[in-house]
């Protein structure tokens, strides 16, 4: 067992910067859509029945902030898969960094990608072009924050 998590933010800032800046919130909102995979996945796996419904709200949380930031683009699923198609190690990113982990280390590093998940949607609102983006950028940020200290409670205990 790894005894120390990955460096989440070099991982994803790597990946970010291979990336157009103006595409850059669509790849993120496919790892959104990943990391709602991982959490039902969570869920499936802890006996506790409140954990497994926190897990599956982080899930819908994650699929909500994908589905605000699609909602910028008119044809979001298709510049997505362009994406994938030039850049297919981006898929293996995530693979690479959960899998070896204990489930209490997959936690944290996930808390630790949502806490630079908000920082990151804030950023892109303080450089949006438009104020419905901006304020879609915004509604992003909290919902990050509210799966991270779900995540965050869990190492408490």
């Amino acid at each position: 067992m790894p005894t120390e998590l990955p460096n989440i933010a070099a991982v994803l800032t790597a990946a970010l910067q291979r990336v157009p800046r103006d595409q850059q919130p669509l790849l993120i909102a496919f790892a959104e859509r990943l990391a709602a995979d991982r959490y039902r996945g969570w869920a499936e796996r802890v006996e506790d029945e409140n954990t497994k419904r926190e897990l599956e709200a982080c899930a819908r949380r994650e699929e909500e902030i994908a589905a605000l930031i699609e909602s910028l683009y008119s044809s979001a699923k298709s510049a997505q898969q362009k994406l994938l198609a030039a850049h297919p190690d981006l898929l293996e990113v995530n693979e690479k960094l959960f899998a070896p982990l204990e489930l209490e280390q997959q936690f944290a590093l996930q808390a630790q990608g949502e806490r630079l998940g908000a920082l990151t949607w804030r950023a892109f609102a303080q450089h949006a072009t438009d104020e419905r983006t901006r304020e879609i950028f915004l509604r992003c940020a909290p919902l990050e924050e509210a799966s991270a200290d779900f995540l965050e409670s869990i190492a408490r205990k």
